[in-house]
């Protein structure tokens, strides 16, 4: 093996996990979500001499993974997709108990446009700044601001009353 493939292959194995959750907060679907990752890191690769600053590789790769969601949507081959009667085996992903919150609010952040959903989860859920929210987006420090603003809003406005904090502190 050598050196770059070794260097690859430390980062995948630290960062993989991660990566697949990026990627599963911005298209919503599991299997949409490994197949986005697998295009990004197959990207990353072939680009991995290229980039010089070790410590901006989360950053580069959540640029492509973003990039490719966009651009997967447009592609013609994803509207002549069929379903198979067959299901493939594999082992589902099970997070710890929250009294399905999670689920709930996730299930509300989808409703949010591509864009706008992908600014919540990289401001909220990636925890990034505003400064490295607009880099990997492409788009001015201005318009995460002002499209994080919209998308909290709309957040607000469909957020369930059960889902609200304060909801909850009344219940305990």
């Amino acid at each position: 093996m050598t050196e770059r493939d070794a260097d690859f292959t430390a980062y995948l194995q630290a960062r993989q996990g991660r990566l697949l959750r990026t990627a599963y907060l911005l298209t919503g679907d599991q299997h949409q979500a490994e197949d986005l990752l697998q295009t990004s890191l197959a990207k990353l690769y072939l680009s991995w001499d290229k980039v010089r600053d070790r410590g901006s590789v989360d950053a580069y790769v959540r640029r492509i993974m973003v990039n490719e969601n966009n651009s997967l949507w447009r592609r013609g081959w994803k509207r002549r997709e069929a379903p198979t009667a067959t299901v493939p085996e594999g082992s589902p992903v099970h997070d710890a108990y929250d009294e399905g919150l999670g689920a709930a609010v996730w299930a509300v952040v989808q409703t949010l446009p591509r864009k706008a959903r992908a600014v919540v989860v990289l401001r909220y859920y990636e925890q990034l700044s505003e400064a490295d929210t607009a880099d990997v987006l492409g788009i001015s420090v201005g318009t995460v601001k002002s499209q994080t603003s919209r998308a909290l809003a709309a957040l607000r406005e469909r957020t369930p009353v059960e889902l609200s904090p304060t909801h909850r502190e009344e219940e305990r």
